[in-house]
């Protein structure tokens, strides 16, 4: 069997140092074919098991702008081992959109038939009792989500699942990945509320449609249903791990609601409250996903860690996308959040430069051309860029994550998706 930690490749007795010294050669006899690529500090490091005129393994070192970080071998762990070479290595058929971008279906083609099985499944847990829930509850799971967080429960599932070798997924595995995408839903659902949206996805808010009492109760509904079904997983680590996440929703909320146009908030407490409104989901999906395979504990510690840096990712360049896309492109107007006061990483190091935003923003906006003005120069003092740097070094945290991970077309999807999310800003 295979592991693939952080810092070395692990084939059974024999080990891999990636970082021996830090530097970029090493010479480790190894048969067999193997490839590791590795980044670091902008070094993208490739080891190879091509031998030298001694018998060792070569390394050759490259500079890249943005880096990528991929594990992979040429043979099963067996082949390695015994000297047998079965096949090819895993290899995800990643299609991409017209512009270049990775397209997110084919990211999932992987895992298609578990997200059809949840979306059949969706409506039937949310019940037939009241027909304006029902209603409500059509409208938001028919809004045009990505089923992002169910995705990642069920890559991360097949996924940690080969490491212990099982066949197929469990029930639990299945119900973790509705009981996200309800607790989800139900947080979005109170988003518009607390937010007074009228658009989600490009579609009308529920409490646009059926008022703000309706809304609140088919959040409050979704959380109660969702939290029966958590309860009744019977698994006191997860339960634990998904009730956090509510409480973290509210903390978010609260923490938003008393740092509105304060211009003094530090990057750290923008950071804390993405990670309470988005990250903290997100984390607890990767994990739980990997509690339920019944892998080793410093695996599942490494999915939330990936789980919380791809969401922290996520969130930065939703708060970019804000200020450089159209209110058609986003299914909301463009720069919502600044209007209303919430001062995202974008403004956040735009403000350390330019006093007259500060300015601007303290004012509310009162003056006519204001946000408009408070806008372009959020772009021209540099926090866009400086935004997506951040971005960037959450993405490439989340990678790094994924080296306890064996090789396989899941893994590739996993990989994918955090290069999806920074080319949504390319």
């Amino acid at each position: 069997m295979m592991s693939v930690t952080c810092q070395n490749v692990d084939f059974g007795r024999t080990v891999l140092d990636l970082a021996a010294g830090g530097g970029c050669s090493s010479s480790v006899s190894f048969g067999g074919q193997f490839s590791i690529w590795h980044q670091s500090k902008g070094f993208i490091k490739r080891e190879s098991s091509n031998r030298g005129v001694n018998g060792s393994r070569k390394v050759v070192c490259c500079r890249k702008e943005v880096g990528r970080c991929q594990v992979f071998s040429t043979q099963t762990p067996e082949a390695l081992l015994n000297g047998v070479v079965p096949g090819p290595p895993p290899v995800l058929d990643v299609k991409r959109e017209a512009g270049g971008q990775v397209s997110l279906p084919s990211l999932f083609e992987v895992v298609a038939e578990d997200l059809q099985t949840l979306n059949r499944n969706l409506l039937s847990i949310v019940g037939a009792e009241n027909p304006v829930l029902m209603s409500a509850a059509e409208q938001i799971f028919g809004a045009g989500g990505k089923r992002m967080r169910p995705a990642l429960v069920f890559l991360v599932s097949r996924a940690t699942a080969e490491i212990v070798g099982l066949k197929e997924l469990t029930t639990e595995h299945r119900r973790l990945a509705e009981i996200i995408e309800m607790i989800h839903t139900a947080s979005l659902i109170h988003d518009d509320v607390l937010d007074d949206s009228d658009m989600r996805r490009g579609k009308e808010t529920v409490h646009q449609l059926y008022g703000t009492r309706v809304a609140v109760l088919a959040g409050d509904f979704m959380f109660a249903q969702s939290s029966w079904y958590l309860a009744n997983l019977e698994n006191l680590e997860v339960i634990k791990l998904i009730s956090q996440v509510i409480k973290d929703f509210a903390s978010g909320e609260i923490k938003q609601a008393s740092s509105l146009f304060d211009c003094d908030v530090e990057l750290e407490e923008y950071l804390i409250k993405s990670y309470y409104k988005t990250a903290s989901l997100i984390a607890a999906s990767t994990k739980g996903a990997a509690i339920f395979s019944m892998v080793d504990k410093f695996i599942c510690q490494e999915m939330y860690e990936f789980g919380r840096n791809l969401g922290l990712s996520f969130q930065v360049v939703d708060d970019i996308l804000d200020f450089t896309q159209s209110a058609e492109q986003l299914g909301k107007p463009a720069g919502s959040d600044l209007a209303k006061g919430n001062l995202t990483a974008p403004v956040i190091f735009a403000l350390e430069t330019d006093p007259k935003l500060r300015e601007i923003i303290e004012s509310e906006f009162c003056e006519a051309g204001s946000l408009d003005e408070a806008i372009s120069l959020v772009k021209r003092c540099g926090g866009i860029e400086r935004a997506r740097d951040l971005a960037s070094e959450k993405a490439d945290l989340a990678i790094q994550k994924l080296q306890c991970l064996p090789p396989s077309s899941f893994r590739l999807a996993l990989e994918g998706m955090v290069r999806f999310n920074l080319e949504r800003i390319d």
